[in-house]
């Protein structure tokens, strides 16, 4: 089962090499990973995702919590949350498939931040469900490049579980 994992850090040099080097060490698997800055210029926030079962997010965790520079480890997936994920993308259509590349991008509420006379550059931010449909849409259309951040998630206010 694949789990979203957040992961408040201190904001120091090499946290990030310890903590994939746990998932490495122990052959688990890193599927996607964010980390940025919080409020507090001091501490980071990582949003890991990573499959497995109950045991082996149990153990995940309970090595995250091990290490010096970690704050606090939360297993996002039973807790109600939003989860968001960004690709930039550049198509370079044919001529009679630009105003459908644009329909297409209007309608996943998309922007173009980049043109030229040959190809798009086109925002999306999304679940992970409305990215992968998009990317689907676009492959007939002619896509040269598209890069994808990992998840970033936050926990709903008054957190309960699903």
């Amino acid at each position: 089962m694949r789990h979203t994992i957040s992961v408040l850090v201190e904001n120091k040099f090499g946290v990030l090499s310890r903590i994939s080097g746990l998932f490495s060490g122990r052959g688990y698997n890193i599927e996607s990973l964010s980390v940025g800055e919080t409020i507090d210029p001091q501490v980071s926030i990582m949003t890991i995702v990573t499959t497995g079962d109950d045991w082996v997010i149990e153990q995940i965790t309970k090595q995250l919590n091990k290490l010096i520079d970690v704050i606090k480890v939360t297993d996002m997936t039973e807790l109600d949350h939003v989860e968001r994920e960004m690709v930039l993308l550049k198509v370079s259509p044919k001529q009679e498939h630009k105003a459908e590349v644009l329909n297409i991008a209007g309608i996943f509420r998309g922007r173009i931040v980049d043109s030229s006379q040959k190809t798009y550059t086109i925002e999306i931010t999304g679940d992970e469900k409305k990215i992968e449909a998009f990317v689907e849409l676009m492959r007939p259309m002619g896509i040269k490049e598209f890069v994808r951040t990992g998840k970033v998630a936050i926990t709903r206010e008054g957190v309960k579980k699903k």
